[in-house]
């Protein structure tokens, strides 16, 4: 994959574009997280205004997966809230869309995602509505995991076993173990703080880590909630055998892309909205 490296960025900092890239929605405001180059999938922050509308159906030729962060948004019949999510796959209609109060969504596109009459929707791969604030937390998932946390999943890819989850932790929660998984690990802060191997994250942080990078350990004073997602498969991960220190107060020193180390090198100095 082409996509860079990063771990880790606060999305404040990230300026706002006009326009979605693929011209499917010229009138929205954009914060690209990451993108692939070769393949066109991204992770952005999509702002709709209040009043948006787009009454015609419309078509991607991509997966559009999203998890409202704030506000409301309407497509077809349904109406997504806070914490509401979908998965629409390439080719899914959409009746139509709008906004009445704007909203800011966190999407995550396969591909460019340009207008498509052309593909035949993958019904197995449709996820309609989850509602993150319902529906039973799961608990440990690795005997080495650290207690005090606790997953509930959005998605698992039907064909390839791709997962979207939300993860919460207890306040003060730590962990001693480095760990690495065999895919590719993405990570939005939705609330609190998470104190990791390369610095503190505030609510609006992002990362993109390749597989087979060792990372950690983490802690969180605060106690957060966190979106992940895999790409290239199902998680699991490799725990070191021996524990190491660990430090509530590390070195902010992120692994950047050359394109976002300028407004990325720096500690976070802003408030505690996570967009």
């Amino acid at each position: 994959m082409s996509r860079p490296f990063i771990e880790f960025i606060q999305s404040q900092v990230i300026p706002w574009e006009r326009g979605l890239y693929g011209g499917a929605r010229p009138d929205v405001s954009v914060r690209t997280l990451s993108r692939d180059d070769e393949r066109g999938s991204s992770s952005n922050l999509l702002r709709y205004p209040a009043g948006w509308c787009q009454p015609r159906q419309q078509a991607l030729s991509a997966d559009e997966e999203l998890f409202v962060l704030a506000g409301s948004l309407t497509i077809g019949s349904r109406t997504y809230g806070r914490y509401e999510y979908a998965h629409l796959p390439a080719g899914f209609k959409r009746p139509m869309m709008s906004s009445g109060p704007g909203a800011v969504v966190l999407t995550f596109f396969s591909r460019e995602p340009t207008e498509t009459d052309s593909i035949e929707m993958d019904e197995a791969r449709l996820v309609e509505h989850v509602d993150a604030c319902a529906g039973p937390w799961t608990g440990n998932f690795h005997p080495q995991f650290p207690g005090g946390a606790g997953r509930k999943y959005m998605r698992q890819g039907p064909h390839d076993g791709e997962e979207t989850w939300v993860l919460g932790t207890m306040p003060l929660r730590s962990g001693r173990r480095p760990e690495k998984h065999p895919v590719v690990e993405e990570m939005y802060l939705l609330a609190g703080e998470l104190v990791g191997h390369v610095g503190t994250m505030k609510a609006g942080a992002y990362f993109w880590r390749p597989e087979e990078e060792w990372h950690g350990p983490f802690g969180s004073p605060t106690g957060n909630l966190m979106l992940f997602r895999t790409i290239g498969g199902p998680l699991s991960t490799e725990y070191t055998e021996e524990e190491v220190d660990f430090t509530w107060t590390p070195e902010h020193r992120p692994t950047l892309p050359e394109s976002l180390q300028a407004i990325g090198s720096h500690p976070w100095q802003g408030g505690c909205q996570c967009y």
